[in-house]
C-alpha cells in the first residue's frame, strides 16, 4: 500500500507510473507469467494469499497463469436456481451504486459517467435510474466469472486503454476505469432486461480472456477469466428491474462469491 500510495499520490511516483502503467510492461509480464519457468511462483503466491488448494479441481500447472486461472470445485460455488434472482457473476467485494444524473463511482471528489465508461451516450441513457454494481476481484479471488443470468448477448466490445491498479487508493488519483482496458457485452434477458457485463482489466493484467461464445448463454455458464492481478468486474442495470436486497446497499464493500443471489426481479409494466 505504501508503494502504491508513492506511485499514485507523489510526483516523482507519477513520473514512474507512466511507463508501469503502459500496456506492453503488462503483455510482456503475461508472457513471463505464461512461461513454464514461472510454476515457481506459485508455492510463495499460496502461502502468501492463504489460497486452500483442496477447493480447487485438481490438475497440472504448466505456468503461473494456468494457476491463477485454476478451476474451482463446483459444488463450492452452488448457482442459485430462481430465476426471479440475479446471481453474482464473480467472487469479489461488491459495492451498489445507483445511477444517477449521468454519474457513478463517486471516489472522494471524482465522478465517473456510464457513458465514459461505455463510450456511448445512447447506450448509457438505457442505465439513467437504474443501478451499478462494482465487483472488485483480489489477487486471492477466484478469477473465473460467468453470466449472471440466462441471455441472448451482444458481440464483446473491447475499449483499450492504460492498465492500472484497481485498489482504492488509486481511485484517489486517476479515472482508474476509464484509462483501464475493458470489455463488454450486453445481456438481454427475459427477467431483468438489458444488462451490460463488463470486465477491466488491472496492472499487470495484460489479458481479459473472453473466448468466443454463442448468442445464447446461460445463468452460471463461464464467460471467461482474467490472468494474473487484481480486476473488476460492473454490471449495469436497468431502472425499475431489480430489487438489490438492503445487505448490499451500504456505503461499503461486500464480499459476495460467484453464483450467489444479489438481486430479485422486478417484473417490467406492460405497455
Amino acid at each position: 500500500m505504501d508503494l502504491l500510495r508513492f506511485l499514485y499520490g507523489t510526483v516523482p511516483g507519477r513520473i514512474l507510473l507512466k511507463p508501469l502503467t503502459a500496456p506492453g510492461l503488462s503483455h510482456l509480464a503475461g508472457r513471463l507469467l505464461d512461461h513454464p519457468a514461472s510454476r515457481i511462483l506459485i508455492p510463495g503466491f499460496v502461502s502468501r494469499n492463504h489460497i486452500r488448494l483442496e477447493e480447487y479441481q485438481d490438475t497440472s500447472y504448466g505456468s503461473f497463469n494456468d494457476f491463477f486461472c485454476r478451476k474451482i470445485r463446483p459444488q463450492l460455488r452452488p448457482v442459485d436456481p430462481d430465476p426471479a434472482h440475479l446471481i453474482s457473476p464473480c467472487d469479489g467485494l461488491l459495492r451498489v451504486y445507483p445511477i444517477s444524473e449521468d454519474l457513478v463511482l463517486p471516489v472522494k471528489q471524482s465522478g465517473y459517467s456510464i457513458s465514459s465508461l461505455l463510450r456511448s451516450k445512447a447506450l448509457a441513457r438505457k442505465f439513467e435510474g437504474g443501478y451499478c454494481m462494482v465487483f472488485r476481484l483480489c489477487v486471492n479471488h477466484y478469477h473465473r466469472y460467468c453470466y449472471p443470468d440466462d441471455a441472448h448477448r451482444s458481440r464483446e466490445v473491447r475499449i483499450d486503454g492504460i492498465y492500472h491498479t484497481v485498489r482504492p487508493v488509486a481511485l484517489e488519483s486517476f479515472p482508474v476505469f476509464l484509462e483501464n482496458a475493458r470489455e463488454y457485452c450486453l445481456l438481454k434477458t427475459r427477467a431483468f432486461g438489458t444488462v451490460v457485463q463488463m470486465e477491466v482489466g488491472a496492472m499487470l493484467v495484460g489479458r481479459i480472456c473472453n473466448p468466443p461464445a454463442p448468442s445464447r448463454v446461460r445463468r452460471g455458464e463461464e464467460k471467461g477469466c482474467f490472468q494474473y492481478g487484481g480486476s473488476t468486474i460492473i454490471l449495469l442495470l436497468q431502472k425499475d428491474r431489480v430489487r438489490i436486497p438492503e445487505s448490499f446497499c451500504v456505503s461499503e464493500e461486500v464480499p459476495v462469491c460467484m453464483g450467489q443471489m444479489i438481486g430479485i426481479s422486478v417484473p417490467a409494466e406492460a405497455d
